[in-house]
């Protein structure tokens, strides 16, 4: 029997969770005893849809069984999906929802199918940790992840859904999810003249590089007791890898993090289940988040 072929398509090799996502469908496979191959996006959804065209066009390589693909851009690719189906390939979207998924599951047999890390819950589990923090309220500097990102909103959203009115969000938008892009949000910002006077009780952002940016910007762009007075607030982020934003928080340098699991393994797990057993996987399947440290553990910090 020949071993099964997949291929990850990630958005950028510039971020921590995109390499860990890399890493642990590496490791799955060689868990599942099948082949991956991972490619990266450069952050452009275009190029990303010329890649996979090419891939599924080719007429000298072998096609693989499946793709998992986590769209660099707004678009979910609908017509490379429809491509790859078309194809005979199987096709798995992470960290995206689409309309056409339907569609094509009732017209193909190939594996379709969505996995997603629960960004609303995301978002509550932000606005809990906040809460924790912030007891007693205040007005939160929140760094929100690209504007065409559907998790950026879908994790906004959650925390407005339990926010207490005892806080406030003053938002900024970082134009990626890296570090650079926490940097230059901040960068930007500093240059307001009223931005100096602002009463910010803790800095919030979508994701741990984000933060790490923003901290950094504060430590690298500010001086005196205004630096102290940023630099001493607590910063929180997301995506918790072990080795940067929990690392982060047992060092403290921030004040916690939202783990979010790697999708990779849950999509190669579901292809490799649905191809052996030739049927469809579940259309949605949604990973919950946790926080680190927990929530009770942020609580009596916030009492103190």
């Amino acid at each position: 029997m020949n071993t099964l072929t997949y291929l990850v398509s990630l958005i950028t090799a510039d971020n921590d969770y995109q390499l860990e996502q890399a890493a642990a469908a590496e490791t799955t496979a060689h868990q599942l005893g099948i082949n991956t191959r991972v490619i990266y996006a450069g952050g452009d959804s275009i190029e990303q849809s010329q890649q996979l065209l090419n891939i599924i066009q080719s007429r000298t390589a072998p096609l693989p069984t499946a793709m998992v693909v986590e769209p660099a851009g707004s678009t979910a690719l609908p017509k490379v999906a429809e491509a790859a189906a078309r194809a005979g390939i199987g096709w798995v979207l992470l960290n995206h929802d689409a309309a056409y998924l339907s569609e094509l599951r009732n017209r193909y047999t190939v594996p379709i199918c969505a996995v997603s890390a629960d960004h609303t819950a995301i978002g509550r589990l932000q606005g809990r940790q906040l809460a924790a923090l912030l007891p007693r309220g205040g007005t939160i500097l929140y760094i929100q992840g690209p504007s065409s990102s559907s998790a950026a909103s879908q994790r906004l959203s959650g925390i407005y859904q339990i926010k207490s009115t005892l806080l406030e969000l003053k938002i900024l938008k970082a134009a990626n999810w890296t570090e650079a892009g926490g940097y230059q949000a901040i960068s930007s910002w500093l240059r307001l003249s009223t931005s100096h006077e602002e009463k910010i009780a803790l800095v919030a952002a979508q994701n741990d590089l984000i933060a790490h940016g923003a901290k950094k910007a504060f430590d690298m762009l500010t001086q005196g007791p205004e630096r102290d007075r940023w630099l001493s607030l607590p910063f929180i982020g997301i995506d918790g890898l072990p080795k940067t934003g929990q690392s982060w928080v047992r060092d403290r340098v921030f004040a916690a993090t939202v783990v979010v699991p790697p999708l990779t393994p849950y999509a190669l797990k579901l292809l490799v289940e649905a191809t052996h057993r030739s049927v469809q996987p579940p259309e949605h399947t949604l990973i919950p988040p946790e926080s680190f440290p927990s929530i009770e553990a942020l609580s009596k910090k916030g009492e103190v």
